[in-house]
């Protein structure tokens, strides 16, 4: 499953690329991912998925395979498996960017490939809910690079990167709630379809009354 998003921050390039490069600085920003380890372009993490009822839990790693600084391109490649063997995850992120005035616009394009109950919810669902997480990513990365001067400032940037994961204690985040964000995109799928129906309702209404008033 192909699918491809757009990414916006308000932001110089110069500052966002080293910043997307760094897994210490975005995992945060991810919605239920936690990040256990760095070593090189590698990393390993875990990343809490709440279906329903159910949560997963996956634990996985990812390796950036390319990183051209001079195209501003990078290749991830991720894999992860449910602790608990329900299912597993496997993808191919490519992030390419483009200087936009003084903000950094960006095209997300992701080869997913998934197994077990998130992939209930079908492809168009599961685009949906990227979009959505793209979004929520995008909004946390610009007011961290506003506020984070460790991000905004090029040698505290480079003594960061220099930095193990090991040596930061890592935070568990809050589980990702597919339905929650599922229901978001189906509302809004939806809602326009409502409107028409409940417009044809209440001019059926109107008419069938009409009609009446001149029986009478």
């Amino acid at each position: 499953m192909q699918m491809e998003h757009q990414l916006s921050v308000p932001a110089p390039i110069d500052v966002v690329w080293p910043a997307l490069l760094d897994p210490q600085r975005v995992a945060p920003c991810v919605p239920g991912a936690t990040l256990t380890g760095v070593e090189g372009d590698s990393f390993t993490g875990t990343v809490k998925v709440k279906v329903g009822p159910i949560t997963l839990l996956y634990k996985g790693t990812g390796t950036f395979t390319e990183t051209d600084e001079q195209a501003r391109r990078a290749v991830l490649k991720a894999s992860a498996k449910d602790t608990r063997g329900n299912g597993t995850v496997s993808a191919t992120v490519t992030l390419t960017l483009t200087p936009d005035g003084g903000r950094t616009s960006g095209v997300v394009v992701t080869d997913l490939s998934i197994t077990g109950k998130p992939a209930q919810f079908g492809r168009g669902m599961i685009a949906d809910v990227g979009g959505k997480i793209i979004e929520q990513f995008s909004a946390c990365l610009s007011e961290k690079l506003a506020v984070d001067p460790a991000v905004t400032e090029p040698a505290a940037s480079e003594a960061a990167a220099s930095e193990t994961a090991e040596a930061r204690e890592p935070v568990e985040a809050e589980p990702l709630d597919l339905v929650h964000y599922a229901r978001r995109s189906a509302l809004k799928r939806v809602g326009p379809l409502l409107g028409v129906a409940m417009l044809v309702l209440i001019i059926g209404a109107w008419v069938r009354r009409v009609r009446s008033r001149s029986r009478d």
